[in-house]
């Protein structure tokens, strides 16, 4: 059917389930998922501690993949699948008689519904924030900025469809969901913690390690975009490319990697010298292990010549490594309760980082 070059192939109409076109399927499983989330988040009306973080762990798990769906879409060629935005064609908001074949619109469609969910668990989140008694402001406060970033990812979602995939667009896309990923996660732990004073658990050198860790991390991730920006993947065959030197830009990223796991094996270290929470050592493992991971697979596709499975493997193991140096810096510090603390306090935090944690 994709190879056909005939009408059919152009419109998602001609992929059907029980005589119903795929994209209408779609459409139906955004909102029972959008209707089965408003369900279970029935008890958010009278939340507790307990179900605010597992809706709290939803927001970490939706906001994170749906840059893994992001990939599929680019590793298919379908990212103009839906050439146009809000809408999917000039004339139409769902997939019909598309200038891509079928299943390339279906996939780009199908990438767009899911932010419907993305954005009901944000939502759902900051309702709950809003309901519970006593009311915390800085978990509303969070929880009020996440969906505006979700909203923002729609928005640049569509520069990137105006801009024919262009590489500056679709890395933007992608280093702002890692944005919204630090929000969700510093929630979900702030979820775990009373109100109260931010203090450290680790020595300073630690905590500076760790700060440094999530710089380098970021820019790590800023780098296999230009990677992607540079590669094959541009999610359409007339996609413009970046035209840099693949071998170097490889290296930098690759460079990047090494220097971020050596981090990583310090951080271990000094946590392992010193008296720090065993929440802080077992993160900092995690991260190794996890940083590991990525790098067999990054070298297993470099080698391969990026078969699309392992690029999309890839994009999964970065979005866990960012949620993994996340959680190492978060578990760096705590809040107590100024009232009472339960544990000797090392110092208090740094002023600029205790707004978000």
């Amino acid at each position: 059917m994709i190879g056909d070059p005939g009408p059919a192939a152009l419109a998602t109409d001609a992929i059907e389930f029980l005589s119903v076109p795929l994209w209408a399927w779609q459409v139906a499983f955004a909102v029972a998922g959008v209707v089965a989330l408003v369900l279970l988040a029935r008890t958010i009306w009278n939340p507790t501690t307990r179900t605010l973080r597992w809706w709290a762990l939803g927001n970490i798990i939706f906001n994170a993949g749906i840059a893994v769906t992001g990939a599929t879409v680019r590793v298919t060629s379908s990212g103009l699948g839906c050439s146009e935005w809000p809408k999917c064609t000039e004339d139409s908001f769902v997939p019909v008689a598309t200038d891509h074949s079928a299943i390339n619109a279906a996939i780009e469609f199908g990438n767009r519904t899911l932010t419907f969910l993305v954005m009901a668990v944000g939502i759902i989140v900051l309702v709950a924030c809003l309901r519970m008694r006593p009311r915390r402001r800085d978990l509303t406060r969070l929880a009020a900025i996440i969906p505006v970033g979700v909203l923002g990812q729609g928005v640049v979602g569509g520069i990137t469809v105006w801009s024919k995939l262009h590489p500056a667009s679709v890395a933007a896309h992608f280093l702002l969901s890692t944005l919204v990923v630090i929000l969700t996660v510093a929630f979900y732990v702030r979820c775990r913690e009373p109100q109260g004073e931010l203090r450290l658990t680790v020595a300073p050198a630690a905590r500076h390690l760790a700060t440094a860790l999530v710089v380098l991390g970021f820019v790590l991730l800023a780098a296999g975009t230009v990677v992607t920006g540079n590669g094959p993947h541009g999610g359409d065959a007339e996609a413009p490319r970046w035209g840099f030197d693949m071998v170097l830009v490889v290296r930098i990223h690759s460079a990047l990697a090494w220097c971020t796991l050596i981090g990583a094996v310090a951080m271990a270290v000094l946590l392992a010298r010193s008296d720090a929470p065993r929440t802080a050592r077992t993160q900092s493992w995690l991260l190794i292990a996890v940083i590991l991971g990525q790098g067999v697979i990054g070298y297993t596709q470099y080698l391969l010549g990026l078969p699309e499975g392992l690029v999309v493997l890839h994009v999964l193991g970065s979005a866990l490594t960012w949620i993994a140096i996340l959680r190492l810096y978060f578990a760096t510090a705590e809040r107590v309760a100024i009232s009472g603390p339960e544990r000797a306090p090392r110092g208090r935090a740094d002023p600029a980082a205790a707004d978000l944690r």
